[in-house]
């Protein structure tokens, strides 16, 4: 069990209350590793190319005759020895990094970034937004009251127009949904303001996990 601080959006009052979920009893930084090399192999483009001798402009004319020169022999102006010619072995943009970890161990890694950020408490609750409509106010107010300093992540319980507008203007600030979020979001961001129940859908994708662990098992 972990003490959990809430905050009102309404009041502006701050509070705390105690977090049961089962969240396991250690961080497995191993597991939290291989997610986030996943996370960040998707995310790489691989676009780095170079040309071969065909793909290069220009003549193929030998630039000089081959004997009686005094000069090295020369076949084109294509070489890769020479200035602005190809590149032997270069990386080319066919190359795909991504990769994909067992949605299980996925799910484990969200646990133990889950209870992580909690052990460090660098999470903050919230219930309800001060107004019907988006307003970058009253989300800074919030930000300032729940994270001093450093990147936010909100996670929502569910998909929310009003607050997503709120919050999707500001710089290092970044907004998901708790039926979305993994482990790399959670490391990625100093702060996390889970809005009420988001860290139940979190708790109920965890357990949905270890179930049909559990069955596979028997």
């Amino acid at each position: 069990m972990v003490t959990l601080q809430t905050y009102d959006a309404g009041s502006g009052k701050l509070a705390k209350r105690d977090f049961e979920g089962d969240l396991g009893d250690r961080v497995l930084f191993r597991t939290l590793k291989e997610a986030v090399v996943q996370y960040q192999a998707n995310q790489r483009q691989g676009d780095a190319h170079t040309k071969i001798r065909s793909e290069l402009r220009g003549h193929k004319k030998k630039p000089w005759k081959q004997k009686k020169t005094g000069r090295a022999r020369a076949g084109d102006r294509r070489s890769p020895l020479w200035r602005g010619g190809a590149t032997v072995f270069g990386p080319r943009n066919k190359r795909v990094w991504g990769y994909h970890l067992p949605r299980k161990q996925r799910l484990v890694a969200l646990r133990s970034a889950v209870l992580g950020k909690l052990q460090d408490e660098e999470v903050r609750e919230f219930a309800g937004f001060p107004v019907d409509v988006p307003n970058a106010k009253a989300a800074r107010n919030m930000i300032a009251a729940c994270s001093p300093n450093g990147s936010v992540l909100v996670m929502l319980s569910d998909h929310d127009e009003t607050i997503l507008k709120s919050f999707r203007n500001f710089p290092r600030v970044t907004v998901t949904t708790a039926a979305q979020v993994n482990a790399y979001d959670l490391l990625a961001h100093k702060w996390v303001l889970a809005q009420t129940g988001a860290l139940d859908v979190v708790g109920s994708r965890i357990a949905a996990a270890a179930a049909s662990c559990r069955a596979e098992a028997s």
